[in-house]
């Protein structure tokens, strides 16, 4: 599933630096991180999500922007070492891109048998640390409402096992590189 309309906008002012994906750097415009949430939430519109759920750091900024466009909460997952308080489930995420297999961590509490969670993040390449932070979700009891990136980079495998995956862009729309992720 992909969001049509806004992909140009966000094709137009896409770039890279030094073979890294400039995804922050867009951000510093007010209208354009609007612009953003609103392209990530519309798919899930009527999902009937209850909270949104973002991975640190960049996931933060998206979830929160979504969470606030759907009027609903944000549950932050945060990677290990972070201050959390209170009772938490881990997860060990599989190999990413770069080899780091980060230790996810979520606060129990957070997330309920009532809740229905969206994941938001800009990019998904490996699936992860999104296949983890739905193995969090799931164990506090919360349902998987899907997952709404920017950028879909990942094989068909993981794509279907996070279904439903909505994606502003696929990788391959994005201009050519010298080399390097996001």
């Amino acid at each position: 599933m992909q969001h049509m309309g806004f992909d140009e906008e966000f094709l137009g002012r896409f770039r890279w630096i030094h073979g890294h994906a400039d995804v922050l750097g867009l951000f510093a415009d007010g209208e354009f991180l609007r612009q953003t949430a609103e392209a990530l939430a519309t798919p899930f519109d009527s999902a009937g999500a209850t909270k949104v759920a973002g991975i640190e750091a960049r996931g933060f900024i998206l979830g929160t922007a979504v969470a606030l466009t759907l009027g609903v909460g944000f549950v932050p997952i945060r990677k290990h070492g972070a201050i959390h308080p209170g009772s938490k489930v881990t997860v060990r995420a599989a190999a990413d891109w770069r080899g780091n297999r980060p230790e996810l961590v979520l606060q129990r509490e957070a997330v309920t048998v009532n809740d229905l969670v969206l994941l938001v993040d800009d990019w998904i390449e490996t699936g992860s640390q999104a296949l983890a932070a739905r193995k969090l979700i799931e164990e506090c009891r919360g349902r998987w409402a899907g997952l709404s990136v920017l950028v879909d980079q990942s094989e068909p495998a993981i794509r279907q096992s996070l279904e439903p995956l909505a994606a502003v862009v696929n990788f391959e729309a994005l201009p050519p590189s010298a080399g390097g992720h996001s």
